[in-house]
């Protein structure tokens, strides 16, 4: 199994795992680097909110770059994640997508509980269909046990994955971090998601 597979399953699965040990509450840290410690332990950052935090890293910690893509990337047969919140009727609309390299088809697979807002969603299974219109793709999603249908605006933020490493972490970048918070308020990553190229990752 490729690091950037287990880094997902990792982001799907370690807040709920991490709930039942109260000595280590689970949370995300979306932020910029501000600087690197000189042993590459940890990270000096800068929430969106503002807030200065310490991220801290491990050896086991994995890293995975977030790399921008295109609406016409999403086509029939690509094995997608897509945040939304509630639509028109049964309906969902897409905060963002994200489309998986083949490796990882799979991963995750299924509709939860997301943490990008109050209702929001995570779905990840494959595009079985796309119908285009003037305001955007409805794309039926399918996974096992399930299906749901997902409004997409062309103004939707798409992304993919690529392997990543500690050295793609540099003062600037921008990064989502998820992992037991410490006693001293840092946060010790499990994984990091790194925007590439000065990519914002919009997870």
């Amino acid at each position: 199994m490729t690091s950037i597979r287990l880094a997902f399953i990792a982001w799907l699965s370690l807040a709920p795992a991490l709930a039942l040990a109260q000595n280590a509450p689970p949370t995300a840290v979306r932020a910029t680097v501000e600087s690197v410690a000189a042993d590459g332990a940890s990270l000096s950052v800068r929430t969106r909110g503002g807030d200065e935090r310490t991220v801290r890293l491990t050896p086991k910690t994995l890293f995975v770059l977030v790399a921008p893509a295109s609406l016409t990337d999403v086509k029939p047969g690509a094995f997608v994640g897509v945040a939304a919140l509630p639509g028109e009727g049964s309906q969902l609309k897409a905060m963002e997508v994200h489309i998986f390299p083949e490796s990882m088809r799979g991963t995750g697979e299924g509709s939860r509980p997301f943490d990008l807002g109050p209702g929001s969603t995570m779905t990840n299974g494959t595009v079985s269909a796309r119908v285009d219109a003037v305001q955007g793709p409805a794309l039926t999603v399918t996974y096992k046990g399930g299906e749901q249908v997902i409004m997409v605006d062309p103004k939707t933020p798409i992304v993919t994955f690529e392997p990543g490493a500690a050295t793609d972490v540099r003062p600037g970048a921008a990064i989502i971090a998820r992992g037991p918070r410490q006693a001293d308020g840092s946060v010790e990553a499990a994984f990091l998601l790194v925007g590439k190229d000065g990519l914002v990752p919009p997870l």
